[in-house]
């Protein structure tokens, strides 16, 4: 059955079933289709599926060519369950957010696996490639297939093969990131490369699940902790003084020995402000406690308060105080030239404005309208940038340093400008530095 199904991706007749078409199902969904595989989207959201039914796209850096493209290719989405077992591969892309308290969140893997698990056949491979704690594949997910009456590594194959997607970086696409995957037995490696071979450049094998799992939590722990580090020395840097980012550019001179990390307003994105948190909770159950991951998100989550404390700062300065100000927030995505809002610290640091009583608005090309998200609830638009929108406000936080914002214009005509990007290099009396 292995052989069989070795010779199928090997030779694309295998039909690929990728299930949650975000922002990392979506992209994966289309390099199948764009080499010749069959492939079914599913997804719980009726919504998602009869936009690219219809050649839509909801992700702004996915045109809806490609999505067309791709219907012409035989592409097909549905919200039915039931549609799994039309599939070789089932490939799951959903959140692993946390919750409230700060631990980890599978109902959506769980609730997504146990959905298909009435559909699974003999012959199948299921892929996980959500974030999650080291374990997760064999604790969660094997069980779920072996109580169906499935031998797994003989009639049913599973692995787990980490997401490394990054919106919006026009260096990288799905095709052109290693992809890490790991197999419960050897014989599902095996499968597991022979199904990720066609679509990405570079498959890399390691030994188990588990050590996938612990690989993408390394990668994204390492540039936790590391911005961490340089937010704290942002702190100290500008007690003395000092220009931080200047220091990291000369830092970053040295070719040897130092990668240059930014600071920021806070950690954004499915993964860098979430995955630590993952690997802590488990490392409890081994009686450890990681010093590290819990101090580096002690110190990425007080950003938002931070720049909202330097903004208070610079309104003193100027004889005004908070409460009752007109703040502007320049961009609410979560990074630069994307319109992903997922844990963005803009949006919390929108929150800490309005709750110490001034008026906020935002300004983000990319993001028109406030999204209806799960913790967050603002009825906003974005305000179009013109010198005379700009003096109107107190105070201008620029939080996301999208390259579409005229630089020039915002700093001629703010009143105020709390720059936590590191965009304004000379110093002007109207300029904090956050």
């Amino acid at each position: 059955m292995k052989n069989e199904l070795v010779k199928k991706f090997a030779n694309k007749t295998a039909k690929i079933g990728i299930v949650g078409l975000g922002y990392v199902g979506l992209p994966l969904l289309l390099r199948y289709s764009d080499i010749g595989f069959n492939v079914l989207g599913i997804d719980i959201d009726q919504t998602k599926v009869d936009a690219l039914l219809s050649g839509q796209s909801y992700i702004e850096h996915i045109s809806p060519s490609s999505i067309q493209q791709a219907l012409a290719n035989g592409f097909d989405a549905t919200t039915d369950f039931s549609r799994a077992s039309e599939c070789d591969a089932l490939i799951l892309c959903v959140p692993t957010p946390l919750n409230k308290y700060r631990e980890p969140d599978l109902s959506f893997v769980i609730d997504t696996t146990e959905a298909l698990a009435p559909y699974f056949r003999k012959g199948q491979v299921l892929s996980l490639e959500s974030t999650t704690y080291p374990g997760t594949t064999e604790e969660e997910l094997l069980p779920r297939v072996e109580e169906r009456g499935f031998t797994v590594g003989e009639d049913f194959f599973l692995i787990y093969s980490p997401e490394r997607e990054d919106p919006g970086n026009p260096d990288f696409e799905t095709r052109t990131i290693p992809k890490v995957c790991g197999g419960h037995t050897a014989a599902c490696a095996e499968v597991g490369i022979a199904l990720y071979s066609p679509a990405i450049d570079q498959v890399v094998p390691v030994s188990s699940t588990k050590a996938a799992e612990m690989t993408k939590l390394l990668e994204n722990i390492h540039r936790a902790v590391n911005i961490g580090l340089v937010n704290e020395m942002k702190i100290v840097a500008d007690r003395m003084g000092i220009d931080i980012f200047e220091v990291v550019d000369a830092a970053a001179t040295k070719p040897f020995g130092f990668t240059p990390y930014y600071p920021g307003p806070g950690l954004g994105g499915h993964c860098i402000p979430i995955d630590p948190f993952y690997l802590t909770w488990k490392a409890r159950e081994y009686g450890l406690h990681t010093r590290f991951i819990e101090l580096s998100g002690e110190v990425n989550t007080a950003m938002p308060e931070y720049v909202v404390n330097k903004l208070m700062d610079g309104l003193n300065q100027h004889g005004k105080a908070l409460k009752g100000s007109k703040i502007l927030v320049l961009g609410i995505a979560y990074k630069k030239n994307v319109d992903d809002m997922r844990e963005s610290p803009s949006v919390e640091i929108m929150e800490l404005i309005e709750a110490k009583g001034a008026g906020v608005a935002y300004s983000d090309p990319h993001v028109p309208v406030f999204p209806k998200m799960r913790e967050h609830n603002f009825n906003l638009s974005s305000v179009e940038l013109t010198p005379a929108s700009v003096a109107e406000f107190d105070a201008i936080v620029l939080a996301t340093d999208h390259d579409k914002f005229d630089y020039s214009l915002i700093k001629e005509n703010a009143q105020l400008l709390v720059d936590t990007r590191g965009k304004y290099r000379a110093p002007a009396d109207h300029i904090i530095k956050a």
